[in-house]
């Protein structure tokens, strides 16, 4: 037995439109009976691609027909949105009463005792377990980032930066896209973040970088959408003076520095509250570059 095709897209919109944070998602799909490693398998795509996947992988497993049926139900039982920060709240609750509609039209939403349902107690379960695991994922990158301090090999260490990178946003649940190629650019990433773009450069060398070098990836960045901004990694550091020469007006480069990667690895600091700190201290006091070690000192 299969879920109609319409009925499956209208599930992924559910997805897409009605979950902000992934901690949340992968929450609803293990409580709804997913499997943890079905739920994980694509937690690093795109929620709308996630949630594709995830239920084509269902279709394959011997009790997924009865998985998808639950996951159906349990989103029509969502009475509001799971994330009060969706960008679009009316199109998620769209998204919920259309799938509704159509689950009621196929008689497939079957109303299920309270005890078998997903409920508030069964999700704050299941996001403790997802929030217990990316403590231990992220203790784990930390003891790869701390031996990669010592590895006289600075190609490998770089090529680890940018696996790191990818990790450690994916693992906060902010999409990360790895290095790409256009037909002129090298690009060491991108992440959309709250409305904006953001094209990363990281380096992990012995010296630090200089003007020019910055200034070749600025003009990566001005060449992009108007909403495109920069960040610059620079594991080594960056000079005070360096950084001067980019907190002009119409600067759109944000710093980092090893330093700030330390803060967020040891847990001192979550991804997604040091994005919002150094984002507001550059559009607040032009500040190009802030240590997280001043995050929370008022």
């Amino acid at each position: 037995m299969e879920i109609p095709y319409e009925i499956t897209e209208a599930m992924i919109q559910c997805f897409g439109r009605c979950f902000h944070y992934k901690d949340r998602m992968e929450a609803f799909l293990r409580a709804a009976g997913v499997p943890p490693a079905i739920a994980q398998r694509y937690r690093n795509e795109y929620k709308f691609v996630w949630a594709r996947k995830t239920l084509s992988d269902l279709s394959d497993s011997e009790s997924g027909y009865e998985i998808q049926c639950r996951i159906l139900t349990e989103l029509c039982k969502l009475r509001n949105v799971p994330d009060d920060e969706v960008p679009d709240r009316n199109a998620a609750l769209s998204a919920l009463r259309n799938l509704k509609a159509m689950a009621v039209q196929h008689d497939l939403y079957v109303e299920e005792e309270k005890k078998a349902g997903t409920g508030r107690q069964a999700l704050a379960k299941e996001r403790e377990r997802v929030v217990a695991e990316r403590v231990a994922k992220l203790d784990d990158l930390k003891h790869r980032f701390s031996e990669a301090l010592v590895n006289p090999d600075r190609q490998r260490v770089g090529y680890f930066l940018e696996e790191l990178l990818y990790e450690l946003f994916s693992l906060f649940g902010i999409d990360y896209r790895k290095p790409y190629k256009t037909e002129t650019e090298q690009i060491d990433g991108h992440i959309p973040f709250e409305g904006f773009d953001y094209l990363v450069e990281a380096r992990w060398r012995k010296n630090q970088p200089n003007v020019q070098e910055i200034g070749g990836f600025k003009t990566k960045v001005d060449s992009k959408l108007e909403s495109t901004r920069g960040i610059f990694i620079a594991v080594q550091g960056i000079r005070p003076e360096v950084v001067a020469q980019f907190q002009s007006r119409g600067c759109n480069i944000i710093f980092w520095d090893g330093t700030d990667l330390i803060e967020i690895l040891e847990g001192r600091v979550e991804l997604r509250d040091a994005m919002r700190f150094k984002i507001e201290k550059a559009a607040q006091e032009g500040k190009a570059f802030v240590s997280l070690r001043e995050f929370g000192r008022g």
